[in-house]
């Protein structure tokens, strides 16, 4: 492979890499949003406080799974690099249920333990792809 095949190789998997990070950085910002819904319903927010912490979620959901594209699409391009982890936000429809209809706190605990589940996964890609595109770019 020629230097400006080489660049070019680069530059794709510094392109895709950034596009992951964006929603990888979106998805915490809504997990932050959901997990601060999430102590304010373990308070006793009620209704409309779990209908903004589970809109959170899944707004949050959508953009790990945009994430999990990019790092896909990541990793194609950098064919030396096999350990892109996988993200999962997954609540379960018994927990999305017993949120609504058990509000009690050991309802919004177990919720709020996958918002930080989440949140730690996110923080953990995030991490490892800022690493990758640092290393990238000194090439």
């Amino acid at each position: 492979m020629d230097n400006l095949s080489y660049r070019r190789e680069i530059n794709e998997a510094i392109q895709a890499g950034q596009e992951a990070l964006r929603y990888l950085n979106d998805a915490k910002s809504c997990l932050n949003s959901a997990g601060n819904w999430g102590i304010v319903d373990m308070l006793g927010g009620g209704m409309l406080t779990t209908y903004m912490k589970r809109s959170k979620m899944k707004d949050a959901d959508t953009l790990v799974q945009q994430a999990r594209t990019s790092l896909k699409r990541f990793q194609r391009e950098l064919m030396d690099v096999d350990t892109i982890p996988e993200f999962h936000l997954e609540t379960g429809d018994f927990l999305t249920f017993a949120d609504y209809f058990f509000d009690g706190i050991v309802a919004d605990w177990l919720v709020q333990s996958k918002i930080n589940d989440a949140k730690s996964q996110v923080e953990n890609a995030i991490q490892k792809v800022t690493y990758l595109l640092n290393q990238l770019r000194r090439l």
